[in-house]
């Protein structure tokens, strides 16, 4: 059974985890058919962005701790690949939570690069009520998305945030109705679809990198050799064109 479905098109590859009948839940294959599809991705230089969802009736109720063994750390971490995968990828990435996104499950969207919410989703974070410890760098994820309130309400006080709470909080960018869900997160990853795909990567690059910077100063030196590139490459060379000829023509 295909565990996931990638679907491709405006730049943008829609991967779609498929196990309904789990709820989406992470087990080892679904992490390695997910390997699979991103890398794929990734290789198809018409790409510049990626979707992240789930099949209804939820967007992935987190991961199927069965797979644990006898050391627990391998276990896990085996387990998370899956959504580590998902973060380690060049390409940007759009979470579309349609549903209920549970534990490891809610580790998927954090980790992506933005979260869209349906009015359905439901951000679950469960962990302690099942007698687990946050794990996944989830504490981290959810505290820099969303600040230590939201992530201590969620996580020791179990509040689960649905769609429209999500988007307040500012753990979801915006909340959506279900039916326009997909479409509003389409548009969104392909407005980085139709930019050139090296200058993409290299601006995702350095967001991520930019964080650990602790000066304006340092943060002008970070960014200044890639703008530098930037402004040698053709994209910009004809946009330059284009705006000196709407300067002359006015």
């Amino acid at each position: 059974m295909d565990l996931v479905r990638v679907e491709t098109a405006d730049g943008v590859g829609t991967i779609t985890l498929n196990d309904p009948d789990r709820r989406n839940a992470v087990n080892l294959d679904m992490c390695a058919q997910l390997d699979e599809a991103i890398t794929g991705l990734e290789a198809d230089t018409s790409i510049n962005a990626l979707v992240i969802t789930g099949e209804p009736p939820a967007f992935c109720a987190g991961a199927d701790l069965s797979h644990l063994g006898d050391s627990a750390e391998e276990g896990l971490l085996a387990i998370y690949e899956g959504f580590l995968r998902v973060g380690r990828s060049p390409l940007p990435t759009v979470a579309a939570v349609n549903g209920a996104a549970v534990g490891a499950g809610m580790n998927l969207a954090l980790i992506c690069d933005v979260r869209l919410a349906g009015k359905s989703a439901r951000f679950d974070d469960r962990f302690l009520n099942l007698g687990i410890h946050p794990g996944g760098g989830h504490t981290w994820m959810f505290q820099n998305i969303a600040g230590p309130q939201v992530t201590a309400a969620a996580v020791l006080f179990s509040e689960i945030l649905d769609g429209e709470e999500a988007a307040r909080v500012g753990l979801a960018w915006r909340c959506y109705e279900d039916d326009e869900l997909l479409e509003a997160a389409h548009a969104m990853a392909a407005r980085a679809g139709a930019n050139d795909r090296e200058l993409v990567l290299k601006t995702k690059q350095t967001i991520q990198d930019i964080r650990y910077v602790t000066s304006q100063r340092a943060a002008v030196d970070h960014e200044l050799g890639p703008q530098a590139w930037s402004t040698r490459q053709p994209t910009f060379r004809d946009q330059l064109e284009k705006l000196k000829a709407r300067i002359s023509n006015r």
